[in-house]
């Protein structure tokens, strides 16, 4: 089969890496927020349990894989202020200001 500018055709293999990288990137949020949100009586080794996992991704998958868990995380964040918003009658905007603004 011809291929425009000769592009190989894409195995797939391949998919299967980008859904193990995503699952790892939903794996890393996940225990980042886990650690931060599991240890009622100790806030602080919540926080030091995330920047371990943080820097674990960073030392794995580079300033990329960093990114990807900060959108994954930005993502599921959204969507948890988008729910809770809306079960309190309010804009998701408003709410963020409310959670997030100083």
């Amino acid at each position: 089969m011809h291929r425009p500018g000769g592009a190989k055709p894409v195995a797939t293999g391949e998919f299967e890496y980008l859904a193990d990288s995503r699952s790892l990137v939903q794996r890393r949020v996940y225990q980042v927020v886990s650690a931060v949100v599991s240890d009622d009586h100790n806030y602080e080794r919540g926080v030091q349990a995330a920047r371990t996992i943080t820097h674990k991704v960073l030392a794995e998958s580079g300033p990329e894989g960093l990114a990807e868990m900060m959108v994954e995380l930005s993502s599921k964040l959204a969507e948890a202020v988008e729910r809770i918003a809306a079960e309190q009658g309010i804009a998701a905007v408003d709410l963020v200001d409310v959670l997030l603004v100083d």
